[in-house]
């Protein structure tokens, strides 16, 4: 994959050694994140909104009711900035000051557009395949009456770069003889058992989206 345009709005100013403008590092971010945070500006006041996202080539879904100010800023074409962020560990300095954490994140530009058809369709199956794989063949489809309720926009990537943190705490000199314990303490998203729905006859078995539920990371 090639590299984004590199511009004032997604250069990586501070430590610039820890960016990347590839497009592989920055959609295996997208890919594994679950949800990412949609910030835009509506009369004058910026708003950042959590929400379920699915990417396919530069191109990002969001779906939700009609009436959402989020998806109507983004299907009338605003510029939009998208944010996903995956925690892998707590840095835990001899100094206070020299504290911080190793993530992975990805910071995506845009402007959108409404979807409607077969490319909506598509969406909404891509949509349901990033919360669980499989899925999509697993359940009931949508009616045409719960579609059309439903409004799902997509925001070309126009730039986008990934900043990441890996690595032990980086002290002053001088501290690393201090008695103090300095390291990592990874962290990971773990989903546990699943938990039957009351009303599930107990005959139905757990579907195969669910056997093997994890997000994987498609970086090396």
């Amino acid at each position: 994959m090639s590299a984004f345009p590199v511009d004032d709005r997604n250069r990586i100013r501070r430590k610039p050694q820890r960016g990347s403008y590839e497009r592989e590092v920055v959609y295996a971010i997208l890919d594994e994140a679950l949800y990412c945070h949609v910030g835009f500006v509506e009369d004058g006041w910026p708003i950042v909104i959590p929400i379920l996202h699915a990417r396919q080539d530069d191109t990002l879904y969001l779906h939700g009711a009609r009436a959402s100010r989020l998806l109507k800023h983004v299907a009338a074409g605003h510029p939009v900035c998208v944010a996903a962020t995956l925690l892998d560990g707590l840095v835990l300095a001899r100094s206070v000051f020299h504290h911080s954490l190793n993530y992975r994140s990805a910071v995506v530009f845009g402007h959108g557009r409404p979807v409607e058809g077969a490319e909506k369709r598509e969406a909404l199956r891509l949509l349901t395949e990033h919360v669980a794989r499989g899925r999509w063949d697993e359940a009931r489809l949508p009616t045409p009456q719960e579609e059309e309720a439903t409004a799902v926009v997509a925001i070309a990537i126009e730039r986008a770069s990934a900043k990441i943190r890996s690595g032990p705490p980086v002290d002053d000199e001088a501290d690393y003889d201090r008695p103090i314990w300095a390291g990592v303490v990874p962290v990971v998203q773990a989903f546990l058992d699943p938990i039957p729905d009351p009303r599930l006859p107990a005959d139905i078995p757990l579907p195969a989206s669910l056997r093997d539920h994890r997000r994987r990371s498609r970086l090396p």
